[in-house]
């Protein structure tokens, strides 16, 4: 399975695996199947899942009300989904 995926109707579906408390918030590579991003927030109170929504509207050139959180939200293991985002993930993260 790809740690992303295009859904049909314009949306992409990134799958994550999350370390929070790091120095950068910053994306490191592939960990079993999923993207891993490091955030430098703590998972206190939404504040590590409201820096991964910036830091891929900010990667993928979007609005921020274009990035949802679909699964994971008390998880290290999300489903976030960008609506119309025109960039290819592979390329943006150096990641095949």
């Amino acid at each position: 399975m790809s740690w992303y995926r295009y859904d049909g109707t314009n949306n992409l579906v990134l799958t994550l695996h999350i370390q929070t408390g790091a120095k950068i918030t910053e994306a490191v590579g592939l960990l079993r199947g999923a993207l891993k991003i490091r955030l430098a927030a703590a998972p206190v109170e939404g504040k590590a899942n409201s820096t991964l929504i910036k830091f891929l509207a900010v990667q993928f050139d979007v609005p921020i009300g274009q990035v949802r959180l679909k699964q994971g939200g008390k998880s290290r293991h999300k489903v976030i989904v960008i609506h119309r985002s025109v960039h290819d993930p592979r390329v943006l993260f150096n990641i095949g």
